[in-house]
């Protein structure tokens, strides 16, 4: 398959992958590789912490991100083959395989768990972080080769605000960094969940006109429904038994509060968590903390480097599943208050009789986790939305999609000595408006 729009390359290297078998880089994709700013990447951890529950976890943003520029080669030559991209700019075509590439260039150390922290910690996510790496001198020349106006496309790709009809390819409902996480997760974590039929739904992308405004975009064959089906049932166990996995969250909420604790204490600053990866922040941590008389610093040095270092997980005081809150008024407020999540946690901690910081409260939030807003073409010819479609042709996937994100999703406590929190009592306190909510957790009566 031929890239269109593009000159041969006069210059590639060949990368052996346990994945996709030969990966072949071009000579922009070999410039930007070698630049320190992507070679970072190979020092954060793909899943984080969840090697200290799946050991073979220890696979690398690095080598996801060669996975996805080759997926959307490959993408690329099966629309250029179709003629599909006759309409679409030259420059365009050749700016996705980078922006593919370049798609996690922002992340924090141990991924998506900083992330989590909110607004008022950490400064942005890393899709919004991506632009100051873009300007890196290596990379920033490397694009420029591409056009003068590269960098500035290509982080509205990553960022999902491009107007361009392959945007979808990138950030999407159906973009080719989930079809490479999925498999390669599975993969390094050993097991069987992660099988997605990859080619199937190379094959069925297509580019479709919005009916309503005739925007040209990425979509899928009804051909390839059924591809699309394992896709969404793969994700979703691939978050019931392996992100959300509640020794995989434990071991989350534990780094979380660490760092949570580094920030309150002066130990680090949130533009310091920007450009380190794994280890290195962890050594800043470490190095810094020792010796500080103040309790956050305190904590860090003597509770929550030894117990992430030693693997001392805290253990599930409490669980329910997500579904039994839907409608409550704390599945908002818990989410959205990080300052009542912090006053339960305290209260709990006291009644518990445990330490301040040693209760953490745990509601992992990804609402386009199983999102399918995806155009449709029918056999017949007919575009339609997915959600639109009522199931006829199978599975009705987005309402399905939200029922799955039920299941996956749990409200937990965790605590760093075993305890046991009778269930009744705190779904007592999230049936309480957050006005309420607010008064109860400051008021003299007990919650359990």
């Amino acid at each position: 398959m031929s890239l269109p729009a593009s000159e041969p390359p006069r210059e590639f290297e060949v990368v052996r992958d346990p994945l996709w078998n030969t990966i072949r880089l071009d000579a922009v994709a070999l410039r930007i590789i070698d630049t320190p700013e992507f070679q970072r990447l190979r020092h954060i951890r793909q899943l984080g912490l969840a090697y200290l529950v799946y050991p073979g976890a220890t696979h690398t943003r690095f080598d996801h991100a060669l996975g996805v520029y080759h997926l959307a080669r490959m993408a690329l030559g099966v629309l250029g083959e179709r003629g599909e991209l006759a309409g679409v700019d030259p420059v365009d075509c050749r700016i996705v395989p980078y922006a593919a590439l370049l798609h996690d260039i922002g992340h924090y150390p141990f991924s998506h768990a900083l992330e989590e922290l909110g607004e008022e910690l950490v400064s942005a996510d890393h899709e919004e972080l991506a632009g100051r790496f873009l300007d890196a001198d290596g990379i920033r020349a490397a694009l420029l080769e591409l056009s003068p106006d590269a960098p500035a496309r290509i982080a509205d790709l990553i960022r999902g605000r491009s107007a361009s009809p392959l945007q979808g390819l990138v950030s999407g409902s159906l973009d080719l960094d989930k079809l490479e996480y999925l498999r390669r997760d599975a993969r390094f974590c050993g097991v069987p969940y992660g099988e997605v039929d990859v080619d199937r739904l190379l094959n069925a992308i297509t580019l479709l006109p919005e009916p309503r405004t005739g925007r040209v975009e990425i979509g899928i064959h009804e051909k390839g429904l059924s591809a699309l089906e394992s896709l969404l049932f793969s994700k979703y166990q691939m978050f019931r038994n392996v992100y959300w996995h509640h020794a995989v969250r434990s071991a989350t909420a534990l780094y979380k509060r660490l760092v949570h604790d580094a920030l309150l204490g002066g130990v680090v600053t949130a533009e310091e968590l920007v450009g380190q990866s794994d280890e290195r922040l962890m050594t800043i941590l470490e190095l810094r903390a020792e010796g500080r008389e103040d309790p956050a610093s305190r904590r860090v040095a003597e509770r929550w480097i030894p117990a992430v270092r030693r693997r001392r997980l805290p253990k599930r005081a409490m669980e329910v599943p997500a579904d039994e809150l839907r409608g409550l008024p704390g599945d908002a407020w818990i989410g959205a208050r990080p300052d009542l999540r912090g006053a339960l946690e305290a209260r709990l901690a006291s009644e518990l009789g445990l330490d301040e910081g040693c209760v953490l409260v745990d509601y992992p939030e990804k609402p386009r986790m199983l999102g399918l807003n995806l155009l449709l073409l029918r056999r017949a010819g007919a575009v339609q939305r997915l959600s639109d479609h009522g199931g006829r042709a199978g599975l009705h996937l987005p309402r399905v999609s939200d029922d799955l994100y039920l299941s996956a999703r749990a409200f937990r406590v965790f605590t760093t000595e075993r305890r046991e929190i009778p269930e009744d009592r705190l779904i007592a306190l999230l049936s309480l408006p957050e006005a309420e909510a607010a008064a109860r957790l400051a008021g003299p009566e007990p919650l359990l």
